[in-house]
């Protein structure tokens, strides 16, 4: 019988970083017979593909087919409301980036493991929050290499090219990638939810000899056989070679790689260490350290000593404490959130609510819907 693991979620909605790794994630493990289900608060794509695979997808935690034996959490908000529905389950506290702050670790005491993806989020949650290095463990990120096929040898020179990237668009580093590219006959596309969404990558990544990405969609556009120049909104990487690549794949081929301005002039340079030889030798490289299934084994590792530690029935005094501390922190960020719609309100700059909503509206918004699963169905807040 295997285990049923709740994993928590900022979303499940555009396919993005952690909403992709939870779906690779828990279809995997139910292929190998255990019972993964998802909540979040927010659900849409990737909640109906997780559906669709079989997995549990619920809103409302009170809706979930049964008690977990153990929480996988991702965010601290979604994190905190779960462990405090489900006590008894131990607490894996997962951070996948080292900026963001819905990325920052859960704190309760029904925590019992923290798990970074790569050096930056370790150091995160080491110097930063103050997490003991010995309860940090590393998981790096995968390729799901049975979707990921490779593709034929890379021609001499790149004649197609990708920019592979959410936060691609004409107002941040598209123009500067199209200008490298135009200026040595290649043509560029681009995909991301700034341009258009990709549904599979796996299909689409075998056409381009040249990709422009970070973390994920590096690996995966590496896995497949292209050649990669590390690129983002927040800056531009390398080439990635093979003589790089185990310094590049500990930092998750992200923020940290991210340290060049970028320009056309950059990103020009990095064009024109193409090396369709040296390619194949990281694709070599990246199918033999990021497959799944391995990272699917270590994940499995870390799942069963959580569950064969000791563990007391929970001190329901202690786990209040940490609700009220966190609740406390919470405070500022919610009421700043709140001054922020109202600001815009009066300046008349918010629209219906069918409309993009801004960025304090946005969070108040997920905040408010997280908070208010805290609350017995009958005291929750009408919004009015």
């Amino acid at each position: 019988m295997g285990w049923r693991i709740l994993f928590t979620n900022n979303t499940l909605a555009a396919r993005a970083g952690t909403e992709l790794w939870i779906r690779d994630v828990a279809l995997g493990l139910r292929a190998r017979g255990h019972a993964p289900a998802a909540f979040s608060t927010a659900l849409g794509d990737v909640a109906a593909e997780l559906r669709r695979g079989g997995v549990e997808v619920i809103d409302d935690l009170d809706a979930l087919k049964g008690e977990p034996d153990l929480i996988h959490g991702h965010h601290h908000l979604e994190t905190t409301i779960a462990s405090l529905r489900f006590p008894r389950a131990p607490v894996l506290s997962f951070c996948h980036g080292a900026t963001p702050w819905e990325e920052l670790p859960a704190r309760l005491p029904t925590v019992v493991r923290h798990v970074a993806v790569d050096l930056a989020c370790r150091d995160r949650l080491v110097e930063e929050c103050g997490i003991p290095a010995d309860q940090v463990s590393l998981l790096y990120n995968f390729v799901d290499l049975a979707r990921f096929r490779p593709r034929p040898p890379l021609p001499p020179l790149p004649r197609r090219a990708l920019v592979f990237g959410n936060s691609a668009s004409e107002r941040t580093y598209l123009p500067a990638v199209r200008a490298a590219c135009a200026a040595r006959g290649i043509a560029l596309a681009a995909a991301g939810k700034g341009t258009r969404v990709l549904e599979r990558p796996e299909e689409a990544l075998g056409g381009y000899d040249l990709v422009f990405a970070k973390g994920r969609a590096a690996m995966e556009a590496m896995a497949t056989g292209c050649a990669v120049i590390l690129c983002d909104r927040r800056g531009a990487g390398p080439l990635v070679t093979s003589a790089a690549f185990a310094e590049l794949r500990v930092l998750n081929f992200g923020i940290r790689t991210l340290v060049q301005p970028p320009t056309a002039a950059h990103l020009g340079g990095e064009i024109d260490r193409y090396d369709p030889a040296d390619a194949a030798r990281v694709q070599t490289l990246m199918r033999a350290a990021g497959d799944l299934q391995a990272r699917l084994d270590e994940l499995l590792v870390l799942y069963a000593a959580a569950l064969a530690a000791p563990r007391p029935e929970p001190d329901l005094e202690a786990v209040a404490r940490a609700a009220s501390r966190y609740l406390q922190w919470l405070l500022p960020a919610i009421k700043g959130g709140k001054r922020t719609l109202a600001a815009e309100m009066r300046a008349g700059r918010t629209g219906t609510r069918h409309a993009p909503a801004s960025a304090g509206r946005s969070f108040v918004d997920g905040a408010m819907r997280a908070l208010g699963r805290l609350l017995p169905r009958r005291s929750r807040p009408t919004g009015r």
